[in-house]
């Protein structure tokens, strides 16, 4: 096969028109100056926010495939969300202060958190999922979840004061809905009872209610499954059931030492 017969072959077998990567880099381009843009004091609001409807307009041009549908309009919708994102996060940065022993200042939280970060740019790509743009949000939480080990589909329901400890290794699906003043550590799962492509528009990630603590490892499936209030799960549980409130539920391993015998 002679240089022109690969060339050929290979544009047969390329068959996605609107697959174009340059999107992927340019939609991490518009998450770190939307970052910056709300948190770094020396960034200018005003000035940015005009680089970032120019960058916005970019991805729209590449992301938005539906002719009839009007997508110039995203940003106008966006946009105004912004400073009720900002509340949010504030209010989540303030949980992990309060919740971590380990944090020193909040502005440690903003600069050196992992979860913090994943939430911050899952409540950034959330309000776009809302908005029916879904390629770009995914992109925006598929980038954060590359730099943190935190996979936080842009489709979960997140309420406020929501604190992630260490963040490495969580999932978060798509139609998972989470309340208020929720604690989740490395390695959780709030996953799909089954897979199967059937069941796209139906609820297939549990739902957990206020003040719940979900340690280390946990895994908790379905879309009926609600963890109810003030309920504490304990690290490596594995729960596919509804839990009523105030519950404190916990998996019991069971360990054996041997001890070898003096030489």
């Amino acid at each position: 096969m002679n240089r022109q017969s690969v060339v050929e072959s290979i544009n047969k077998h390329k068959k996605q028109p609107n697959l174009r990567f340059a999107l992927k880099e340019k939609v991490e381009s518009f998450t770190n100056l939307l970052f910056y843009t709300l948190f770094d004091i020396d960034t200018p609001v005003d000035a940015n926010l005009n680089k970032l409807e120019q960058e916005f307009d970019v991805l729209v041009q590449l992301a938005c495939w539906e002719v009839d549908k009007p997508c110039k309009k995203l940003w106008e919708n966006y946009v105004v969300k912004l400073p009720q994102v900002l509340e949010s996060l504030n209010l989540d940065a303030e949980a992990t202060v309060n919740c971590d022993p380990a944090s020193l200042s909040i502005e440690e939280v903003y600069m050196a958190y992992p979860g913090f970060y994943a939430i911050a740019i899952y409540r950034l790509a959330h309000e776009l999922f809302l908005e029916g743009f879904p390629l770009v949000p995914r992109l925006m939480t598929e980038y954060a979840h590359r730099q943190t080990g935190v996979d936080i589909n842009p489709g979960a329901t997140i309420g406020n004061s929501f604190h992630v400890d260490h963040g490495t290794g969580i999932v978060i699906g798509e139609t998972a809905i989470i309340k208020n003043n929720v604690k989740i550590y490395q390695g959780v799962t709030l996953g799909g009872l089954y897979v199967a492509k059937h069941l796209q528009k139906t609820k297939r990630h549990p739902t957990i209610e206020n003040n719940v603590t979900i340690y280390a490892n946990a895994t908790i499936l379905g879309g009926e499954t609600v963890i109810g209030e003030n309920s504490i799960i304990g690290g490596n549980a594995w729960i596919t059931a509804s839990v009523p409130p105030h519950s404190t539920v916990f998996h019991t391993p069971e360990i054996k030492i041997k001890t070898l015998p003096h030489a």
